[in-house]
């Protein structure tokens, strides 16, 4: 009879529950009380919380949409072919050569930047950066100049919190040292630089709070070289950069078996930080926080801000650095203490990726335009819109966040400070939870403009973060509380 009782109440349980909330028994079952039998209805959603209120998708404001509205699968497609143009844009092609090789590329890129730029007012200015890498021994086969095309579009209150968006515009045939054969790089990564260009001339005629800057980086390919001098010349000037995408092959909704996925883009978020200390690490790992690292809480926020119908797409979170045992140009932000994250279609198509462009057996070999699904990018470039704006226009994420544990309690104590440079435009602040299990948060309460709270639900079975809240109704992403030092 109990196995009935408990089949009926599993399955009623999933069908009227998404699967990421945490519903608080009373709104399902009014007439619970306490001690009720284990075996019933009213405790499939344990642990419960009488407090808080179910996490929405956050919707897009009226300005915002207007952006996404905006993004234009025929610049994109044309920016990829204009790329694809130049013949290769291997790291050690000509850099002097108008028409072929990566300078070429190179120089129209910072030249499509600078005609953004120009609708911003001075608001966006563009930089083409970069160094002589000396020959590594590895996939430098002499010194080369490695050149980062990087326009900023500079935030009205807080310019001194910065987002980050790049692809990388160098390609690779079949042999990653052959720099003279043809190499499109349409999908890797013409798609990611397009998404950048376009994201740049649609947001030049607006004003985010915080700073934006778009990239086209050079020498992925080659050890991801580009990405690492942008990293640590943010680093070295410490420039508080809250957050990089990365857009890496985003540019086919096909995979290599014919499956078809248009609505959908993976997010790759790593886990503890590499910058991490030994005894943080161990901290993290004996409170549970190993999934709950600043590169996932940053995907947590792209996941509810951007997964609607104004992208049009599904953002699906991966709980790893990259695919397995590859890498890509947000790792050198992960190392310089960053929290970064790498957008990738969801199914590859080996045969379009680092080839030599060639048939065998009828089969279509080389990184093609006529692969990439523009319409496809398009939407993963209004996923970025979404994630970069919120980001941009909600206040800094606070600091400091500590939970208290020098009594034992079943309730939970915290207490933070006003994100770095300041409470600019913070006009309160929420505390946010999960299941220990889930991978979004589910619940969230509104404390007020303080800087500590005590709230009724236990830290031992649940996971809390706190994020700050702008007066325009953006939210920061949540920051995990580590325990409060006693003393």
């Amino acid at each position: 009879m109990w196995l009935i009782v408990i089949l009926v109440c599993f399955f009623s349980y999933v069908a009227s529950v998404p699967t990421n909330s945490l519903v608080p028994v009373q709104s399902r079952n009014p007439s619970y009380q306490p001690g009720e039998a284990l075996f019933t209805c009213s405790a499939a959603s344990w642990p419960y919380a009488s407090i808080g209120s179910l996490i929405q998708p956050q919707v897009p404001d009226e300005e915002l949409q207007s952006i996404l509205a905006q993004v234009s699968p025929a610049n994109i497609e044309a920016t990829i072919l204009k790329l694809v143009s130049f013949g290769t844009r291997h790291t050690l092609s000509s850099q002097t050569d108008p028409a072929r090789g990566i300078g070429a590329a190179r120089d129209w890129l910072a030249s499509q930047f600078r005609q953004a730029a120009e609708a911003s007012n001075g608001q966006m200015t563009v930089e083409v950066i970069g160094y002589e890498q000396p020959a590594d021994g590895d996939r430098v086969l002499f010194p080369v100049n490695i050149s980062d095309v990087v326009a900023t579009l500079k935030g009205t209150d807080d310019p001194g919190r910065v987002y980050v968006i790049s692809g990388h515009y160098d390609t690779r045939c079949s042999d990653p040292n052959d720099y003279t054969c043809d190499a499109p790089g349409a999908d890797d990564d013409g798609s990611g630089v397009a998404i950048s260009l376009e994201l740049a001339r649609v947001m030049a005629t607006h004003h985010p709070k915080a700073t934006i800057v778009f990239a086209a980086v050079a020498g992925e390919e080659q050890n991801l070289y580009g990405s690492t001098f942008l990293a640590q010349t943010y680093q070295n000037n410490s420039v508080n950069v809250a957050g990089m995408f990365t857009n890496d092959i985003v540019g086919s909704s096909t995979g290599q078996d014919g499956t078809k996925d248009p609505y959908t883009i993976r997010l790759f978020a790593q886990g503890p930080p590499p910058t991490e200390n030994a005894t943080q690490a161990a901290t993290r790992l004996t409170v549970g926080g190993e999934n709950d690292s600043p590169a996932r809480e940053l995907g947590r926020f792209v996941h509810e801000v951007a997964s609607n119908q104004y992208t049009e797409m599904n953002v699906s979170l991966i709980y790893r650095l990259d695919r397995y045992l590859r890498g890509g140009d947000h790792r050198p932000f992960l190392n310089a203490g960053y929290a970064a994250c790498r957008f990738t279609e969801p199914n590859e198509d080996f045969r379009h990726q680092h080839q030599d462009v060639r048939i065998v057996d009828g089969v279509q070999y080389g990184d093609l335009p006529e692969f990439c699904d523009f319409g496809y990018i398009s939407r993963v470039g209004k996923v970025n819109g979404a994630s970069l704006w919120s980001l941009a226009n909600a206040p800094g994420q606070p600091t400091k966040v500590y939970v208290n544990t020098t009594a034992l309690s079943n309730d939970s104590q915290f207490v933070w400070q006003p994100p770095i440079g300041g409470a600019i435009g913070v006009t309160g602040y929420e505390v946010v939870w999960r299941p220990t299990d889930a991978p979004f948060w589910t619940h969230f309460l509104p404390v007020g403009n303080v800087l500590t709270v005590t709230v009724k639900l236990s830290k031992d079975n649940v996971i809390f973060g706190i994020r700050s809240i702008g007066a325009n109704g953006y939210k920061s992403p949540a920051v995990f509380p580590f325990p409060l030092a006693s003393g």
